[in-house]
């Protein structure tokens, strides 16, 4: 683990908001996130829209807490991946919030379009499960160990 000047103690866990449609990588990337017993605080919704609810702490989520990163799969009922991709992207409050698309596609198109929009990182999902839970593993460790993230409204 890093440590920086002026950290008192190990950091705080991370706050994930998952979004993801597919109960089988739910149960994957959940796993994974655990399995080294960081236990972070995830969130899972699984569709854009919910997702958009979420980050606006609207309707039934209005008391959901600010992530510190969102898992994004791309192709999701009811909106998008792209779509929820642009409303974080697009509003003032939520912009810093980094953002990991992890899909199944590895389509130039999207990966040039998800970076066009300011995804932090694009992700293709591997299909073997333990190559599946190293990649969840590495980005838990980036974000947690070494980028420094803007936590706001703790």
């Amino acid at each position: 683990m890093r440590s920086f000047p002026g950290d008192a103690g190990p950091p705080a866990p991370l706050t994930v908001l998952l979004v993801e449609d597919d109960p089988g990588d739910v149960v994957l990337i959940t796993e994974a996130l655990r399995e080294r017993g960081r236990n972070p605080r995830l969130h899972t919704v699984s569709d854009g829209a919910e997702a958009v609810s979420f980050l606006y702490r609207a309707g039934e989520h209005s008391s959901a807490p600010r992530p510190d990163v969102v898992l994004l799969d791309l192709n999701l009922p009811r909106m998008d991946g792209r779509e929820v991709l642009a409303h974080i992207k697009s509003d003032p409050d939520l912009r810093s919030i980094p953002v990991v698309v992890l899909t199944t596609s590895d389509a130039t198109e999207d990966i040039v379009r998800t970076y066009q929009s300011h995804a932090n990182a694009y992700l293709t999902k591997p299909v073997d499960p333990d190559d599946f839970s190293t990649l969840v593993n590495r980005v838990d460790e980036f974000y947690r160990d070494v980028a420094r993230l803007p936590r706001q409204g703790r």
